[in-house]
């Protein structure tokens, strides 16, 4: 188990030098929807954290920082010992981003089908890529990451995403009170994807203890086999410990053909040119909106589309 440093130190984003790589780290814009919720009443809003404008471009950067901090401040990463986590992209270009201005090294466990977009950034940026079998998907780059912490435990500090309390501390303490102070404290509605859980888990926590009237909607995939890059099937993966079920007031699934069809819609009609999980979380912000009379939903939009060019979503983009 992972020692739960977070809570004791708790150093903020504000508290850090202008200058510094890790102050551009939160603080996303909340942009409103308008052309693909046109159908919607007035009353109903919808709105996007739009995360692609941390620093290496994916809402991932919050927890990454949260994480290296916890280990420098107790001691687990010093001593050259190298940070190694598995990851589906985003987890380790934000790992690999802020390690790089620190002088650490990064081991990262990932699927061998990620895109080339995402390989290349993480050997441009240093990384040491450990490629898993696609079949095994996520869950194949998370055993293999705990095998290489199991067989030389003195080399790797093994981050543990999925475990890790870091990771949703980071959204308790910057995504959850943006989201506050960005709707005028007017959010009636939280829509989040899982995949580690950790935006869900944090964000979630500190609005409900904002306020016990805002509703959580996780969001996950229908089906164990699925495209949404960065999302869990939670029924059929290795489950995140951090993921707390009781949390979210409602669960929403998503088809992965929707999911494309409103990542490209998003492009097309708001400007917004987002990653697969932002169109599927943008799937169950509109399932959700449709049933409302009056409401601000807030959804996480995780990352930009730069990095899946080379996905079949753009493919057929003319479709």
């Amino acid at each position: 188990m992972l020692q739960d440093t977070t809570t004791k130190t708790e150093t903020t984003l504000a508290k850090l030098p202008p200058t510094s790589l890790e102050a551009m780290v939160g603080n996303t814009p909340l942009v409103q929807l308008q052309r693909i919720t046109a159908h919607l009443p007035a009353t109903v809003r919808v709105s996007a954290k739009i995360e692609w404008n941390n620093p290496s471009g994916s809402i991932k950067d919050r927890a990454a920082l949260f994480v290296l901090r916890a280990a420098l401040q107790s001691g687990q990463l010093g001593s050259g010992r190298v940070l190694l986590d598995s990851t589906s992209g985003n987890m380790g270009i934000a790992y690999a981003t802020l390690a790089a201005a620190r002088g650490i090294a990064v081991t990262l466990c990932m699927p061998e089908n990620a895109s080339r977009e995402r390989i290349a950034v993480l050997r441009a940026l240093g990384a040491a890529l450990v490629l898993t079998d696609a079949a095994e998907g996520s869950d194949g780059a998370i055993l293999k990451a705990r095998e290489l912490a199991a067989a030389d435990p003195a080399r790797y500090f093994y981050a543990d995403q999925y475990n890790n309390p870091a990771s949703w501390h980071a959204h308790y303490h910057t995504t959850g009170p943006e989201i506050i102070t960005q709707s005028g404290g007017h959010i009636t509605h939280l829509v989040a994807g899982l995949g580690t859980a950790g935006t869900m888990v944090g964000t979630g926590r500190y609005l409900k203890q904002y306020s016990a009237d805002i509703m959580l909607v996780a969001a996950q995939p229908d089906a164990a086999f699925h495209g949404i890059e960065g999302w869990k099937h939670m029924a059929s993966s290795i489950r995140p410990g951090i993921y707390d079920e009781t949390l979210p007031d409602m669960q929403l699934t998503v088809r992965t053909e929707d999911a494309l069809l409103a990542t490209r819609r998003l492009a097309k009609e708001e400007g917004l040119f987002a990653g697969i999980s932002a169109g599927a979380a943008t799937v169950a912000a509109l399932q959700l909106a449709a049933s409302l009379q009056a409401g601000h939903i807030v959804v996480i939009f995780p990352d930009s589309g730069y990095k899946y060019l080379s996905d079949r979503m753009w493919q057929t983009a003319s479709a």
